[in-house]
């Protein structure tokens, strides 16, 4: 029995998922979670083979959380699940040691597959990432926010959001002094002027939901 553990913030996502991977006999998910601390929690009560994470929960990102799970369970696979297309998260999330990157809007035998892929220590890299991947080793030209850390990432989709510093702080528990520091170095490392062009660019290159 493969047991999995869901991390996501809507209701509607986990029951989607539980209904996909419910018709498996070998498929078991034996905890749920809302809230990064919250799967914390569960890890410290439960074993699982595999973790079904969103990349955007409210306390913390998808991919932090992926770092701590591994960090507690090194053995456990943790598959990255979110509403953004490969082409923004899948290489962050593979290098960080998830074991596969799904899409939302992933059928239901991808995802059945990329689980037990995972549980038998496997990665589910989809064609269209392959493809990307033999691109970057090609040395064919990557988007620029490639160049941003994980945080500055997250801090540049606020800014385009039109969310003030201030509220950016308080939505990623950091000081406003960090904030304006993260939106320096995300300026310079894209050669931005300003928030207006971050937002086009955000936008251009589907960093928004």
């Amino acid at each position: 029995m493969i047991r999995v553990l869901l991390v996501d913030d809507h209701l509607i996502v986990r029951n989607g998922v539980r209904l996909m991977l419910g018709t498996d006999d070998d498929i078991s998910i034996c905890g749920e979670a809302e809230t990064a601390r919250g799967a914390l929690l569960l890890m410290e009560k439960e074993e699982f083979d595999v973790a079904i994470v969103d990349i955007a929960l409210p306390d913390r990102s998808g991919l932090d959380l992926l770092k701590l799970l591994k960090t507690r369970n090194p053995k456990l696979a943790v598959l990255i699940l979110s509403m953004y297309a490969e082409d923004i998260y899948a290489v962050r999330a593979l290098r960080a040691g998830a074991a596969g990157y799904l899409t939302k809007n992933s059928a239901a035998p991808v995802v059945v597959s990329a689980v037990r892929k995972a549980a038998c220590g496997g990665r589910h890299i989809s064609p269209s990432l392959v493809e990307k991947f033999a691109d970057m080793l090609a040395g064919d030209s990557v988007p620029t926010h490639e160049c941003l850390s994980n945080r500055e990432l997250e801090v540049l989709k606020h800014i385009a959001c039109g969310e003030s510093l201030v509220q950016i702080a308080k939505i990623l528990h950091l000081s406003p002094n960090t904030v304006t520091t993260y939106r320096a170095r995300i300026m310079e490392k894209m050669a931005l002027g300003s928030n207006v062009e971050l937002a086009r660019y955000a936008f251009e290159n589907g960093l928004l939901q």
